[in-house]
């Protein structure tokens, strides 16, 4: 049970879309739920933080207009001045909401990245209001800028440079993986906590009315406008009663046997992930099912698959990547989906809300990570929020992911298309009812997510660190 006598204040600091900082989020509702504190977040607006946060008597938002959002229509020859501008009116602003707007906090607890300006206003913030300043270290900030300028772009040596002096003036430090603690320690001077994300209690498997209801709302989501492909052609021929994967029979619900195989997988549209990697295996995977089904192309999908199945022949399922978040380059990959005209596997992007995001998750059959870490050190906290709902995965493999993803265990890690191609095949032979790798990858990842949550996590390591670093600021 939760105490309702607060005992201190909180800001979350995040130079971000708050709806689309999941960790920051659970940090919030941890102050608020664990430490009994009133908890501001600063951040910008765009996307709906959970109704868990929004609700909380104790949780107060405070939005930043966010200006320029890109620089996307100013000449490239003002590129260089707008980099200069950007953070200058950023820091006024968030100065003025750290220090003026708010009440005075006993503790900042600030993302990272983005280091600049965000640490420097944090840290003159704290020196002005006397309180306690902790960074939350995701990852670092000059290598995510090092993607688009260059390691020997000397903007990023100077913002190396701001992150780590002002980051050795935090009273604390957390960070999400050991290797990223390594780092700080050896080479930067800091001494971080691990803070491992873990789901919080709305990640789980979902139920099947769960699932028929989250279907029946995204069927117009589904449906693709202006060209068919294996999914729209089904969606066009259903019953009131049933969904792609779904049916309803008087009160009971039943999971389709001929259903698609649904794949998840969650991504920012930045070039830290490389989305041409699954589209190049989905090719793969449609080219070498489509050719051992085309050799009776008078058979329907139905028919085929009674067929088989009284045969006890196995049958690969057809796909369904369902692709969530927003970001740059999510047009461009839009543009190349339509043009692949597959024949067993359809792609649908799309945002979905922080209280149907879960159910997706906790619907699907994988999910696929396609995040390689600008630095190494990070985990995709899309992996931790899929593991929640029992849910396997295929990830991308890079220096530090098997901190989380254990191969063979709760998920499968490719460094290629054609690694991922054979994984999906080998995955979903005999789907749904034959496929015993999947089951027992499955099994992992629900034995992962029964072993952590974030509210145990948080209450073992953050909050020490918080209270240490409020009591010793207070003397």
């Amino acid at each position: 049970m939760e105490n309702t006598s607060r005992t201190g204040r909180a800001c979350v600091v995040v130079l971000g879309d708050i709806g689309r900082s999941p960790r920051m989020q659970y940090h919030a509702l941890s102050l608020a739920r664990q430490a009994s504190m009133e908890v501001d977040i600063v951040g910008y607006g765009g996307s709906k933080p959970h109704a868990a946060v929004r609700e909380h008597p104790s949780i107060h938002i405070y939005t930043m207009t966010q200006w320029p959002r890109t620089l996307e229509g100013f000449p490239k020859i003002l590129y260089p001045i707008m980099l200069l501008l950007k953070p200058m009116i950023q820091f006024i602003m968030l100065l003025w909401l750290l220090c003026i707007k708010i009440p005075r906090p006993d503790v900042f607890i600030v993302q990272n990245p983005p280091s600049v300006p965000t640490l420097v206003a944090v840290k003159w913030a704290s020196s002005l209001r006397r309180s306690a300043f902790i960074i939350d270290w995701h990852n670092f900030g000059y290598t995510l800028l090092a993607l688009s300028l260059g390691r020997s772009s000397l903007f990023v040596t100077v913002y190396r440079w701001f992150e780590k002096h002002y980051g050795k003036m935090a009273n604390g430090s957390l960070c999400v993986t050991r290797a990223m603690q390594h780092e700080l320690a050896q080479n930067w001077g800091i001494n971080a906590t691990v803070l491992y994300d873990q789901p919080p209690e709305f990640f789980r498997p979902g139920s099947l009315v769960e699932k028929h209801e989250l279907f029946c709302r995204l069927d117009k989501d589904l449906h693709h406008v202006g060209f068919r492909d294996c999914i729209s052609s089904e969606l066009g021929s259903l019953s009131q009663s049933e969904t792609l994967f779904t049916v309803q029979a008087g009160a009971d619900i039943f999971l389709k046997p001929n259903r698609p195989a649904l794949v998840v997988s969650s991504t920012s549209w930045t070039p830290d992930e490389d989305f041409g990697i699954l589209l190049e295996a989905a090719v793969m995977y449609d080219r070498r099912v489509a050719a051992m089904l085309d050799k009776d192309d008078s058979t329907s999908e139905d028919e085929l698959w009674k067929k088989m199945s009284e045969e006890k022949q196995f049958l690969y399922p057809r796909l369904l990547f369902i692709i969530t978040g927003k970001g740059p380059e999510k047009e461009k990959y839009e543009k190349k989906i339509r043009r692949l005209n597959l024949k067993r596997v359809a792609f649908r992007t799309m945002w979905l809300s922080a209280e149907d995001y879960p159910l997706l998750i906790g619907s699907a059959d994988l999910g696929v990570c396609l995040h390689t870490s600008s630095s190494g050190l990070d985990l995709p906290m899309k992996v931790v929020d899929m593991f929640g709902c029992g849910l396997p995965v295929c990830a991308v493999s890079y220096s530090c992911i098997t901190e989380l993803v254990r191969i063979g265990k709760n998920g499968l890690l490719f460094s290629s298309s054609s690694e991922l191609a054979d994984e999906l095949l080998m995955l979903f032979k005999g789907f749904p009812d034959e496929c015993d790798t999947l089951k027992s990858l499955r099994d992992g990842a629900l034995e992962h997510s029964s072993s952590a949550r974030w509210a145990s996590e948080w209450e073992e390591y953050a909050k020490p660190l918080i209270t240490e670093v409020i009591s010793g600021n207070m003397r």
